[in-house]
């Protein structure tokens, strides 16, 4: 689901996407006030002329790992959670999301001139040191300041930038760089790709064409360097990539969702995005995938997940309150789990303002514990998400 952010996730509609490109590109670990919220930037209906996610596709890696022509939206999510030598951990993410302005680009005589934005987040968690650190960038597809290509995948903001490395086992390098914070990493995937919802078609509601395609690399092994300040740090663990592209908006009756991208110690892996509606509720197309050590995956609907809020966390900078607390079961799978941030104030205060951050998985009942990542979207003082949602 995103992530997007998503956020996953969180891609920005054309006129704010220029708005932010002439009022001011960076922003970094700083609150600034939101200026658009999920359901208005995806939400209402899809401009004509764009392609749409309306049916199954084959899939082809690793050429699909690029951009796809004629979506409106589409984006590129790296998550992880690593560690020193000793022990000390650090969750990172870094997001490159694309919007078309237009379905087909016209030719234009002026260098500026393009029908494609970019907009990235780039984050750290600094868990010993409780500081979590976050920039955002925008800019056009221009005068090489911004671009996608694949096969091999090169993504670029500025110098932000994902690379392929290598074809099989997929393999990139990520770097980016704020003056005050920067990672420098290698991934290689662990899984295969795994085709989230129905052979990668991904369903957000009833309206037809209101979907993604969606996959996930749900383990790749990272090693590399953190940079926090002028003191760097040699770390290594797993990252989690989340691919989206779409046309299609939110339904009416949905504010925003809470994804979790969890690894647990015995090999599994599971994705699950609730929609939350306005009234508190989870929507119908909530799901999720739980994937096996081996690679075997399987599809989860919303019935078969309970979620619980235990305990919600007030932003001091926005004043959102958030879920600070989950509890997670899938009884079908014997996983009884409890979901908590490895830092409260994971809040990213960008145009989009949402929670995104690294979270530590308890395991009950004999269940796996293990990390991951956790997003959440849509928490407003003006929403019904923002009250303790009724249970199931």
């Amino acid at each position: 689901m995103r992530r997007f952010l998503v956020v996953t996730a969180a891609v920005a509609c054309v006129a704010l996407l220029l708005w932010y490109f002439w009022s001011g590109r960076r922003h970094s670990d700083r609150a600034r006030q939101e200026t658009f919220s999920v359901a208005q930037a995806l939400g209402g209906a899809a401009a004509p002329g764009f392609s749409r996610a309306e049916n199954p596709r084959h899939f082809f890696f690793p050429a699909d790992h690029g951009p796809h022509a004629g979506f409106r939206n589409e984006w590129w999510y790296f998550t992880g959670n690593l560690r020193t030598a000793d022990g000390r951990r650090f969750g990172y993410q870094l997001t490159f999301f694309k919007t078309l302005l237009t379905p087909v680009a016209v030719a234009r005589e002026s260098a500026w001139a393009t029908n494609q934005v970019y907009m990235a987040h780039f984050a750290v968690t600094d868990v010993a040191g409780k500081r979590y650190r976050f920039a955002e960038r925008f800019s056009r597809a221009a005068l090489g300041l911004a671009g996608a290509g694949g096969d091999p995948l090169s993504l670029r903001l500025e110098d932000w930038t994902v690379r392929q490395s290598s074809p099989r086992p997929w393999g990139v390098r990520l770097t980016a760089a704020e003056p005050d914070f920067a990672v420098d990493f290698d991934l290689v995937s662990v899984k295969p790709e795994i085709l989230n919802g129905e052979g990668g078609l991904s369903r957000k509601g009833a309206t037809p064409g209101n979907a993604s395609y969606y996959y996930s690399i749900p383990r790749m092994a990272t090693s590399g360097t953190i940079r926090i300040g002028k003191e760097r740090f040699a770390v290594s663990g797993i990252s989690w990539l989340d691919r989206e592209w779409s046309t299609s908006a939110l339904e009416q009756n949905q504010v925003g969702w809470d994804w979790f991208a969890l690894q647990f110690d015995d090999g599994r892996d599971l994705m699950f995005y609730q929609l939350r509606r306005r009234d508190g509720g989870s929507d119908p197309f909530s799901g999720g995938t739980l994937v096996a050590a081996d690679g075997r995956s399987r599809n989860l609907t919303r019935d078969e997940v309970q979620l619980e809020v235990v305990s919600w966390w007030q932003s001091p900078a926005s004043g959102v309150r958030y879920p600070s607390l989950w509890r997670l079961r899938i009884p079908s799978q014997g996983l009884y789990l409890e979901v908590v941030p490895r830092l409260a104030g994971q809040e990213l205060l960008t145009g989009f303002r949402y929670w995104e951050g690294a979270v530590a998985v308890r395991g009950l009942n004999g269940s796996p514990g293990g990390s991951g990542y956790l997003e959440m979207t849509g928490y407003s003082a003006a929403t019904a998400a923002n009250r303790e949602p009724p249970g199931r």
